[in-house]
């Protein structure tokens, strides 16, 4: 697998969205749409998320039917709103949302909200970036994970992107309402230097201590798979194929780690026969197209797999959160590195297979 999305467009990831008004995530009171904070007037409202969908629509919709994941849907939609008002309103957001120990990792760097804020501010003044649809929005618990269109204005020029994001919420009771706790926008690659500057010594130093954990990560001796590779934040599943969803993800995360050649076997039974397989957010192809582009992407990386950091299932869809650790092919070094994929699963030949994925990371 490749690095993703351009620079300037990953710098983006998970800044827009999230944030939450003093508003309980169960509340169905009754608010006005709008408020002015910090001499800004922002949108946030619980009582219009049909609005917002058709302004920013759901392309391929799961159901949710909690008050919490109602919640959720409607934060995430009023963000992106509030986003497309500029800077200012954004941050303005952001105070209603966050909490001073809210953490967003951007391109794998973990930043403070002053950090994240820091760094929207620098890249917004660089380019007019405007948020678009939602491809998709899962949610199982209190966790989402979004796919989403963007559209960067830059010297007069527009060019298209798209963001994956997975966010932990929390609810904070009546008085501060529902809030980010930690979010992951974009995968560790380009953006990961830049981002890093906005963190202090320490962190950097911190980040150093976990990337070496992660290149000396030895996977369980098992033949049990859930064992094998275990998911860092698990959530409730959502699908009432949920268990062969599961079978499908874990035996094709494992027959990669098994050799090259014992994956795109997998990939025979894993993907339908007409299956379109996106990654790198512009390329699509099919599945034998797939494997050979992969086959020379191994050749340089060496990549493992590790560990799921979230595997969330809800109705036809799957989407993964997972680390892995690839061989620079310049250093010689081994690095470590994240990766985001969205799957969409269907029926053939009486199994379960993906005809739809969208891949984004090394």
């Amino acid at each position: 697998m490749k690095k993703t999305l351009k620079k300037s467009l990953i710098l983006t990831a998970g800044f827009s969205l999230l944030s939450f008004g003093l508003i309980s995530c169960a509340s169905t009171k009754q608010k006005p749409k709008t408020m002015i904070v910090d001499g800004v007037e922002i949108m946030n409202s619980y009582d219009n998320s049909e609005e917002l969908k058709e302004k920013f629509p759901v392309i391929y919709p799961t159901p949710i039917d909690t008050k919490m994941g109602k919640a959720i849907e409607n934060r995430l939609l009023t963000g992106f709103e509030n986003w497309n008002r500029g800077f200012d309103a954004w941050k303005a957001w952001g105070t209603i949302l966050y909490t001073d120990d809210s953490i967003y990792n951007v391109h794998g760097a973990r930043l403070t909200l002053a950090e994240y804020q820091a760094a929207m501010n620098v890249t917004l003044k660089k380019a007019n970036i405007q948020m678009g649809d939602f491809q998709n929005i899962i949610i199982c618990d209190d966790w989402a994970a979004i796919r989403y269109a963007t559209e960067t204005l830059s010297n007069g020029k527009s060019v298209p992107g798209g963001v994956m994001e997975f966010v932990k919420f929390k609810d904070y009771g009546k008085e501060l309402g529902c809030r980010v706790e930690e979010g992951w926008g974009g995968t560790r690659g380009s953006g990961f230097s830049a981002m890093s500057n906005f963190q202090t010594a320490e962190a950097r130093e911190n980040q150093k201590k976990i990337d070496a954990e992660m290149i000396a990560y030895k996977l369980p001796e098992t033949d049990n798979l859930v064992e094998k590779y275990p998911v860092k934040y698990p959530t409730t599943d959502r699908s009432k194929n949920a268990d062969k969803i599961r079978t499908a993800l874990l035996k094709d995360f494992d027959s990669w780690n098994q050799g090259f050649d014992k994956w795109a076997e997998n990939t025979k039974t894993f993907y339908t026969s007409d299956a379109k397989i996106n990654y790198e957010y512009n390329i699509e192809t099919s599945p034998a197209g797939y494997v050979e582009a992969q086959k020379r992407a191994e050749a340089e990386s060496q990549l493992r797999k590790l560990y799921y950091d979230s595997m969330l299932i809800n109705g036809d869809w799957a989407t993964i959160h997972f680390r892995v650790v690839f061989t620079d092919s310049e250093s010689g070094e081994q690095r470590p590195a994240d990766i985001m994929q969205f799957y969409h699963f269907v029926e053939e030949d009486g199994n379960l297979k993906v005809d739809m994925s969208w891949s984004s990371g090394r």
